[in-house]
């Protein structure tokens, strides 16, 4: 399988401040607005750079969303900036009215998402919003795997007509895409070739996946692992031609198991061509407080649990 090294660990939400800030200086068009969190969403340096094109809304979310709306009647291409949970759920009537129905082409950009919030817990980390965000009509939907993906994400959104909703996280994780990758919205990328069974998976547990398909190589198992950073539109045509050839599939995600990228898969292949699946996700619950490390290891999120389900999904072929 082809090797990915480890560029040294950052956070993602570090990626998007770093494009954010390299938006800033390439388009007067792009605004950014924050909900009290600058600091966490690290949208510093485009607040010193830029402090006019710079909104700070404080805890005020829906407030936000509707400025964002309204900043784009006027040419300007809006990024919010709030943890997940408050980009989502706290102001879902305002995406769905103000932005989706209304096709505004808001930037909703949210960090802190998933189980790896961590010590905060349930209240504060959001295991839906990639459902939640997905059966909004016209709205795109990515979720990045590391530093460099989630820069060039950030710089691939602001060329994009429509709304986006954006995900990454909070924790120090791998940097493994190479600085230099096109990122192209709705297009999957297969990280390495295999034969005997499909990983596809998406934001943290990408690099969790091709730690699973090292190990499962050294027993003599081909995965062939997909990242799919693009939720909505997914890409279709890489799963099937994956699956044609393994005849089997895993999905990975730092979701419910219900509303995410397992479910859109499962779509998918009962449409095309009905495949074996098992899901690496969270099992509809809650979280609770914990390191980012613990919770992984709790809820089954890491690489032991895609060689499991990848032994099992091969038995079912």
């Amino acid at each position: 399988m082809k090797k990915y090294t480890n560029l040294g660990s950052k956070d993602t939400r570090s990626g998007f401040g770093a494009g954010l800030a390299e938006l800033g200086q390439k388009n007067e068009n792009v605004v950014a607005l924050c909900a009290d969190l600058i600091g966490s969403l690290k949208m510093d340096e485009f607040k010193k750079n830029h402090p006019e094109r710079f909104f700070q809304v404080g805890i005020a979310e829906a407030n936000m969303i509707g400025l964002a709306a309204g900043m784009t009647i006027g040419g300007k291409i809006p990024f919010t900036g709030t943890f997940a949970n408050f980009s989502t759920g706290r102001v879902y009537d305002q995406i769905r009215q103000s932005v989706a129905y209304s096709e505004k082409n808001v930037k909703i950009c949210a960090s802190h998402a998933g189980l790896t919030l961590g010590e905060d817990g349930a209240t504060h980390q959001i295991l839906e919003d990639i459902g939640l965000m997905k059966m909004l009509p016209g709205v795109t939907v990515i979720n990045t795997c590391d530093y460099n993906q989630t820069k060039a994400a950030t710089l691939a959104i602001a060329e994009h007509n429509g709304p986006v909703y954006l995900r990454f996280g909070r924790p120090v994780v791998p940097n493994f895409i190479p600085e230099d990758m096109p990122f192209e919205i709705g297009k999957a990328v297969v990280l390495s070739e295999g034969t005997d069974v499909t990983i596809v998976a998406t934001g943290h547990l990408v690099w969790e996946a091709l730690e699973a398909a090292q190990a499962l190589e050294n027993e003599g198992i081909s995965a062939e692992v997909i990242n799919i950073h693009t939720i909505k539109p997914l890409d279709e045509a890489a799963i099937l031609k994956s699956v044609a050839k393994t005849g089997c599939i895993v999905t990975a995600e730092e979701h419910n198991y219900l509303g995410g990228l397992g479910e859109s898969v499962s779509g998918v292949l009962a449409l095309n061509k009905p495949t074996p699946q098992e899901f690496v996700a969270v099992n509809d619950v809650f979280g609770e407080s914990g390191t980012p490390e613990a919770l992984m290891e709790k809820y089954g999120l890491n690489a032991n649990s895609i060689i499991e389900k990848a032994k099992k999904v091969i038995t079912r072929k």
